[in-house]
C-alpha cells in the first residue's frame, strides 16, 4: 500500500548553496502523504469538509542522504507504516534514479474539528483497512 508521489526540484527550492533547502523535503512529504490519503482512503478535502476530520502533523523528522539539485527528477514513496488508535504514521523515502536520498516520517492524529475545537478521534476501521493495518481489537 504505497504511493508514489514524483516531482521535479527546481531553482526556487534551491539555497545559496544550489542544493534543495531543507524545508522543501516537509512540503514534499505534506503533499505526498495528502495524496497518498486520497488514493488509498479518500480527498482530504472530502475528509476535511464532509466529514469535518484533519490530519494535524505532531512529529516530523527527515534524514538526508545526498543532496538534491535544480533539475533532479524525484520520487517520493509513501506509505502509512502505523496506526495507533488516534495517530498514523506515514513513511517517506526520497528517491532520485532510484537511490536513496533522504527519508523522513510524519506523525499526525486522526482529529475531529468540531466548532472550532479539535478532539483526536479513532482512525475509522474502513481507513486502517485501506491503509492496509489491521482493525482496531474491540
Amino acid at each position: 500500500m504505497k504511493n508514489i508521489h514524483k516531482l521535479k526540484v527546481y531553482f526556487s527550492d534551491t539555497d545559496a548553496a544550489g542544493i534543495v533547502y531543507y524545508p522543501n523535503f516537509y512540503k514534499w512529504m505534506d503533499q505526498a502523504t495528502h495524496e497518498l490519503v486520497e488514493k488509498m482512503y479518500i480527498d482530504p478535502r472530502v475528509l476535511r469538509l464532509e466529514h469535518n476530520i484533519i490530519l494535524p502533523l505532531l512529529e516530523t523528522g527527515c534524514k538526508h542522504k545526498s543532496p538534491l539539485l535544480d533539475g533532479d527528477i524525484v520520487e517520493v514513496h509513501s506509505q502509512v507504516e502505523e496506526i495507533q488508535n488516534k495517530v498514523i504514521t506515514v513513511k517517506h523515502e526520497f528517491f532520485r534514479n532510484n537511490q536513496l536520498v533522504a527519508s523522513g516520517y510524519e506523525v499526525r492524529a486522526w482529529t475531529l474539528n468540531k466548532d472550532g475545537k479539535l478532539k483526536a478521534v479513532p482512525v475509522p476501521d474502513e481507513a486502517c483497512e485501506a491503509f492496509g493495518h489491521p482493525v482496531h481489537s474491540v
